[in-house]
């Protein structure tokens, strides 16, 4: 998490908390929803809310010492099997950790982030007080800001990185003309197939039409088309949904 970002604690399931701090389950929380290269980063940057550890630290913290992995450095395909593996034994995934929960109460307090729709509905049922931002993006777009952001997280392993195998990866995530539009960008084939691969392992496991079926015209949700609209424009909408929460 980028350090111009103010950090609040998260006190994990089993951990000792301070006396002032609360379940998450009694507190207002909100909770950005979105895949890879929507543009979560460059948003809490830009709105300064307090935020606790994001979704990528408490599977570090919590899920991978359930099965042993606590100091293994492992790529994007690696975690997506121990996450899938989580989720099959916790429906609720990442949401049921923050069930389990604690912090000091403050509002806004923002949680980066939930996938999917199971861990969404789950946090919709159980945290009865989360309202939710979902980031949206096509495919193509999240595929060309994987290629340019330079996160060393975007580690995967690719057996094969010929242009068959492209092909045969981007079918059913990207159209023909897509494929041809990422094949234009000058990127050599086995880069721009090792960042496919993470879109479509995200897709697989964590369909985002599955988080509009979940939330598609709750008042406790927000959609943002971050293709369409400026950061400025995101940070003013959500401010903007904020104020109207009485926490």
């Amino acid at each position: 998490m980028s350090k111009s970002i103010p950090r609040a604690n998260l006190y994990l399931p089993g951990q000792d908390a301070p006396e002032q701090s609360r379940r998450l389950a009694e507190m207002p929380l909100l909770i950005l929803v979105g895949l890879t290269g929507v543009g979560k980063t460059s948003l809490l940057e830009h709105l300064g809310y307090p935020t606790l550890p994001d979704r990528r630290e408490l599977v570090d913290r919590y899920v991978f010492p359930l099965y042993g992995y606590a100091e293994k450095q492992l790529d994007r395909s690696e975690r997506f099997a121990l996450t899938r593996r989580f989720r099959q034994e916790h429906p609720g995934g990442v949401a049921e950790i923050l069930l389990g929960s604690r912090a000091l109460p403050a509002w806004p307090l923002l949680f980066d982030g939930l996938r999917g729709e199971a861990e969404v509905s789950f946090a919709l049922s159980h945290l009865p007080q989360s309202r939710f931002v979902v980031l949206e993006a096509r495919d193509l777009t999240r595929l060309s800001r994987l290629l340019t952001r330079g996160d060393a997280f975007d580690r995967v392993r690719v057996e094969r990185d010929d242009l068959t195998n492209l092909r045969e990866l981007a079918r059913g995530v990207l159209n023909e003309d897509e494929l041809e539009e990422a094949l234009s960008w000058n990127v050599p084939v086995s880069e721009l197939t090792a960042k496919l691969k993470i879109v479509v392992e995200e897709r697989k496991n964590y369909n985002p039409d599955g988080v509009r079926r979940a939330l598609q015209g709750s008042p406790r949700a927000l959609f943002l088309n971050t293709e369409t609209l400026s950061l400025a424009e995101e940070a003013a909408a959500i401010r903007a949904f904020v104020e109207q929460i009485h926490a």
